[in-house]
């Protein structure tokens, strides 16, 4: 299971990769082999500011829905819309081109309580 040192993760299954204030967000390996092959993604937040574990999408795959929790509170800045005519990216590279919302976040201290890559892979096993 791929679970990149450089990114830090929520018990839900999110990763974040904070560069300055910005906070890209997507959801790990271990949740879209979970799910299945995903059909669709939903996010319906954008320009929306939203407090951390808030939901702000969710993740749609053949046998079932998920929501997806933002990690870090902040504003919704962009949606990775290759996802809109591509979301099996996010079941090919979850960590890459499978990304699927960019934060301006409002508080950078939530980035340090969020799990590293041991304390997320312990999580799952």
């Amino acid at each position: 299971m791929n679970i990149p040192a450089e990114l830090k993760y929520t018990k839900d299954h999110e990763w974040v990769k904070l560069e300055g204030d910005i906070a890209t967000i997507g959801i790990t390996e271990f949740a879209q082999s979970e799910l299945g092959d995903i059909v669709y993604v939903e996010i319906e937040t954008i320009g929306e500011s939203m407090e951390q574990e808030a939901v702000f999408g969710s993740v749609e795959a053949v046998k079932t829905v998920s929501d997806l929790f933002l990690p870090m509170s902040g504003e919704i800045i962009e949606f990775n819309e290759a996802l809109e005519s591509n979301p099996e990216l996010v079941n090919n590279d979850p960590y890459g081109e499978g990304w699927m919302v960019k934060v301006r976040v409002s508080n950078p201290s939530e980035f340090e309580a969020l799990l590293d890559a041991s304390a997320y892979g312990q999580e799952i096993h």
